[in-house]
């Protein structure tokens, strides 16, 4: 069994930096993969970036692309957010999957966070 949680959520103008946390308890060496989604009132769920434990490939969905970075340090994942935009808002939710994983779909991830909320806005 694994535990996530997150922290590092809150309110942050526009053009700003923030950086979230995911912490994993339990069953750790069963991790393959540590990723980040994120959920705006209204909208679907999106996948917005996952990092590797087996060989520390990582994956960005274009609406972060260059803005976002996700690192690991021991069973730790971080995600840096910078140049922040009002569209960032959302309930970032870390997942973690315990096999290899083929792409960033919810389903491929199997323990879930409860998340952090992220607030752009001035």
């Amino acid at each position: 069994q694994l535990q996530l949680v997150e922290s590092g959520g809150g309110l942050v103008q526009p053009g700003g930096s923030l950086r979230i946390s995911c912490a994993a308890f339990g069953s750790t060496l069963d991790m393959h993969v540590i990723g980040w989604f994120r959920q705006a009132p209204g909208k679907e769920r999106e996948g917005v970036s996952y990092i590797s434990f087996d060989d520390g490939s990582t994956y960005y969905a274009d609406s972060v692309k260059g803005r976002f970075t996700i690192s690991r340090a021991k069973n730790t994942v971080y995600l840096q957010m910078n140049s922040l935009k009002p569209e960032d808002t959302a309930v970032y939710i870390c997942a973690a999957a315990t096999h290899p994983i083929w792409g960033m779909m919810e389903n491929e991830f199997n323990y879930w966070g409860q998340g952090t909320q992220v607030t752009v806005s001035s």
